[in-house]
């Protein structure tokens, strides 16, 4: 499957737990069910939303697993298999590959970072050895680090990388490497609350947390705006602006989480260091699913 032309609403998809806390594939199952009816053009398993940071080895392979198998090919799967060590990110990334991912997010190496060519290094390390697309995960606020534009610009010569997840919220960031896209290099907004601008500059497409809560919502206002209603696009992103600020009022993905459960699409259960949403914020967020007709 190839990624280089895949548009749209690309779902950072929650990992559901159950009571003990162990990976609910029961309500899993569900949302990739619900997504796929609601039009979502890709899922994005393991990444920040996810919650891959606080699970084990096993459990993401078992949450790759299963992903991949209940597609079933009719839409992209994309897993996080990013890490600050590049042998971690190479066994995890040689491993969903195995297991069916038709794609890699890689986030830039946080903690430890790295000067420009081990960062370099340590992305075309996977790029090398993998057989599947790879898509740059560019976070600073949670990494501490951004993707410096010269990597990104060697880095988009290379086959397999396929594109970059733009997090960082800078627009000047953003169009320096909007300079860098082709039809083998795209850019997807990271960030809800600028998709449509990041669209209006060449970007394809949204790796979405709000597409957990309004998935045919936002499928639609990415393809309004690539099927040239601008207008449109732009409409139902200042819609949902208040919604979205909510769904970032705690740490991604507390907020989104909260919602789901509120919608009853599965339980708020997360592991440690996350931690229940404050009651204040919670409120809050429950306005704003009322007025976008969610509660």
């Amino acid at each position: 499957m190839n990624l280089n032309h895949l548009r749209g609403s690309l779902v950072a998809l929650v990992t559901p737990f159950d009571q003990e806390g162990n990976p609910d594939f029961e309500r899993l199952g569900y949302l990739i069910d619900w997504h796929l009816a609601a039009g979502t053009d890709g899922i994005v398993i393991l990444g920040t939303t996810g919650e891959s940071s606080t699970m084990t080895q096993e459990e993401d392979d078992a949450v790759c697993k299963f992903t991949v198998e209940r597609v079933s090919g009719r839409i992209p799967v994309i897993a996080g298999s990013g890490s600050n060590c590049t042998q971690s990110m190479l066994e995890r990334s040689l491993k969903f590959q195995e297991l069916g991912a038709n794609g890699l997010l890689l986030i830039a190496p946080y903690y430890n970072k790295a000067n420009e060519e081990g960062m370099v290094r340590h992305f075309l390390a996977i790029a090398d050895q993998v057989e599947i697309p790879c898509i740059l995960y560019n976070v600073p606020g949670r990494t501490g680090c951004s993707i410096p534009v010269s990597v990104v610009k060697r880095l988009a010569a290379h086959p397999r990388i396929a594109g970059i997840k733009e997090a960082s919220g800078d627009m000047g960031y953003a169009m320096e490497i909007a300079a860098l896209l082709s039809e083998d290099f795209v850019m997807y907004s990271g960030n809800d609350d600028i998709t449509v601008p990041l669209l209006s500059i060449g970007a394809t497409g949204v790796i979405s947390v709000l597409a957990n809560i309004l998935p045919a919502e936002t499928h639609r206002m990415v393809w309004d705006y690539l099927n040239g209603d601008t207008e449109g696009a732009a409409e139902m992103q200042l819609r949902y602006l208040e919604l979205i600020h909510c769904l970032f009022s705690e740490v991604n993905p507390i907020p989104v989480k909260t919602a789901l459960a509120l919608m009853g699409k599965c339980e708020s259960h997360m592991r440690l260091p996350l931690y229940d949403m404050s009651e204040s914020a919670r409120k809050t967020l429950a306005i704003s699913m009322r007025k976008a007709q969610l509660l």
